[in-house]
């Protein structure tokens, strides 16, 4: 019982990404690509909270999937904030699945002031 309950555990912590990254900074570029759809973005005077997964070898943050719901609010929120020159806070889903060297966005946070 206790080696099944152990087993369970270990199993749930190596799903979930233990390294994921979090940057607060002011949106410096978004780039659409029509060549596949990727939408992906830089910030500019970024302060990294968090160390990124080992994939995220560079400094730009991925959409992970550009045909969801979840990818217009999260374009929108961007592309509102970097007109409004509001900073944000980019939390990561820990992984680069799709791109191969950009964290993917989990969360985007943008501050009133």
């Amino acid at each position: 019982m206790i080696k099944s309950f152990i087993a369970i555990i270990f199993l749930l912590v190596s799903a979930c990404p233990l390294i994921a990254g979090q940057s607060i900074g002011y949106i410096d570029s978004i780039i659409v690509r029509d060549s596949d759809g990727l939408v992906y973005f830089t910030l500019k005077n970024e302060v990294i909270e968090t160390a990124k997964p080992a994939c995220a070898t560079k400094t730009y943050w991925m959409i992970r999937d550009e045909n969801s719901k979840t990818a217009e609010y999260q374009i929108s929120q961007l592309l509102a904030a970097q007109m409004a020159g509001k900073k944000v806070t980019i939390y990561g889903h820990g992984a680069c699945t799709r791109w191969g060297d950009g964290e993917d966005v989990n969360t985007v946070r943008v501050y009133a002031q």
